[in-house]
């Protein structure tokens, strides 16, 4: 069923978190899951979705990017994406995970995908408006203090080691409708 809140009629979407991948899922093709500083306490593979969900980052923005350029080549349609942000364990708003989503679709804009929910593009501009600070934001946000108090910095390098790299996992494929 289609609503407001599917973002259904444009082709990049983004909101926060399991509820909010489930909102914007119906009719996407691809979710993109975004988790700066993943903490393995939710499962992207609990979202309501058929079709493919990869893992996006900062450093794996352009590889995402392309890998769902090709989906599209492979669909001859238009790829309709989902990008979700994680966000805390226990629902909060994470900037690190904003920045992050946001360079996903700034990415996918850059490879024609620029059909946008006004929140994809609200996070776009986070990205943008960030895009030197990236690392900074990792390791300053509340999140990521947490971490350091938490684990300690061989851990808050681990995640800005992982937020850089270039790899990405398909947890699920991409199958033709």
């Amino acid at each position: 069923m289609s609503s407001a809140a599917n973002q259904s009629r444009y082709q990049v979407r983004f909101d926060w978190g399991v509820a909010g991948a489930n909102a914007i899922a119906p009719g996407a093709h691809i979710v993109v899951w975004v988790d700066a500083l993943p903490d393995d306490s939710t499962d992207p593979l609990a979202i309501a979705h058929e079709g493919a969900i990869v893992t996006g980052s900062t450093g794996s923005r352009a590889a995402v990017a392309q890998w769902i350029l090709d989906r599209q080549v492979e669909l001859g349609d238009r790829a309709y994406v989902a990008v979700v942000a994680a966000g805390t364990p226990n629902g909060r708003f994470s900037v690190e995970d904003l920045v992050a989503a946001g360079a996903v679709i700034d990415a996918l804009a850059d490879v024609g995908l620029d059909y946008t929910s006004p929140e994809a593009a609200a996070a776009a501009g986070a990205f943008a408006g960030l895009r030197n600070a990236g690392s900074h934001v990792l390791t300053a946000s509340v999140s990521g203090q947490e971490l350091l108090e938490s684990s300690g910095p061989a851990a808050v390098d681990a995640a800005r080691a992982a937020a850089a790299t270039a790899e990405f996992a398909v947890l699920r494929e991409f199958s033709r409708p």
